[in-house]
């Protein structure tokens, strides 16, 4: 349930509404914006009475959310979140690159890399440490040493680092060193790590799994911000259908439909969404128009002798070049790309 609050009303009368509710039980998000402020009700609001709610004198208007996710709806939230990483915002015409490579392979990989993507405008350093492969004799990335190596590249270049978490045994180790925590397609249900991510302090970066509606990328969110930590980006990654010729589906109209039925920011991975690198470029400037709030970009310096995905990795050369055709589509679209 919302519950709309009249223009003017003091902050003294919104928590007392606010108290009167969660007395009863209710879980109660307060979100103030220019005009006025609302209440979310999270909870069984079906034993409430809508008419005696709006006696209360400071009460505009009471509205019923037939949804199941509450946190995550845009009509608990007006306003688009903005996430901050470590810094660099994200959402709320704010523009931000993920650039790196798929796995973390060496120190000299990882660090020339870092400092190529963020001189050509990315924002933060992306790296898989972590690796969820189809096949267990695929390479499944380095791990903890990976993750150092990755620390080591955020030193030199003061980028802030994302990588993927697998299970819930390392979430403190992410809660201490990563600054953007990212969910994978494959886990977007996992629902025992979700909970536990949504524990820790950090931000999250949920990608969309492979064959999953929006609702259920929603709720998945849900579940993060259910459990305290409700700075939630969500990342289309391509879907799964019938079309073989590209590695996924980029599902370009799940940008605008997640912008009018969540207020979290949403961010496109082009990369994995065609599955080649001639692709990622056109992809990347369609997301950007559809309004986007960024880019999820896997860049090598040596594609060819990658161990992980380099058939749809950016030379950095291709990234830069990538970019400054990004910035003009950006700044049509009115947003800022930041730094």
């Amino acid at each position: 349930m919302v519950i709309i609050m009249k223009p003017g009303t003091s902050q003294n009368e919104i928590r007392k509404l606010a108290a009167k509710f969660e007395a009863q039980n209710f879980r109660v998000g307060i979100t103030n914006g220019v005009d006025c402020s609302i209440l979310g009700l999270v909870g069984d609001t079906t034993k409430l009475d809508e008419d005696k709610i709006l006696l209360n004198e400071h009460v505009e208007r009471v509205m019923r959310v037939s949804e199941p996710f509450k946190k995550a709806n845009r009509k608990f939230h007006p306003a688009d979140t903005v996430v901050n990483v470590n810094g660099v915002e994200i959402g709320g015409g704010n523009f931000g690159v993920i650039a790196g490579p798929c796995s973390v392979e060496s120190k000299e990989q990882i660090v020339d890399i870092a400092k190529e993507v963020q001189q050509a405008g990315a924002c933060m350093l992306r790296g898989g440490a972590f690796k969820p492969r189809t096949s267990p004799y695929s390479f499944q990335g380095m791990g903890v040493p990976g993750l150092k190596l990755l620390l080591e590249a955020k030193a030199e270049t003061g980028m802030p680092i994302v990588t993927e978490i697998m299970s819930p045994k390392h979430c403190e180790l992410f809660e201490e060193k990563v600054d953007l925590v990212q969910i994978g397609a494959r886990n977007m249900q996992n629902f025992d790590l979700l909970k536990e991510v949504g524990k820790l302090s950090k931000p999250v970066l949920l990608k969309r799994g492979l064959s999953n509606s929006y609702e259920e990328w929603i709720m998945s969110a849900e579940y993060i911000m259910s459990e305290g930590n409700e700075n939630v980006i969500l990342c289309e990654r391509g879907i799964r259908t019938f079309e073989k010729y590209t590695r996924n589906t980029l599902d370009v109209s799940a940008i605008p439909a997640i912008k009018r039925m969540s207020h979290l920011p949403i961010v496109v991975d082009p990369s994995h969404s065609g599955g080649y690198s001639w692709l990622v470029e056109p992809l990347a400037m369609a997301a950007v128009a559809a309004g986007a709030d960024g880019l999820l970009i896997e860049v090598h310096n040596d594609p060819k002798h990658a161990l992980c995905d380099g058939q749809q990795s950016l030379t950095p050369p291709q990234f830069g070049q990538m970019m400054g055709k990004v910035q003009k589509i950006v700044d049509l679209m009115g947003k800022k790309v930041v730094y």
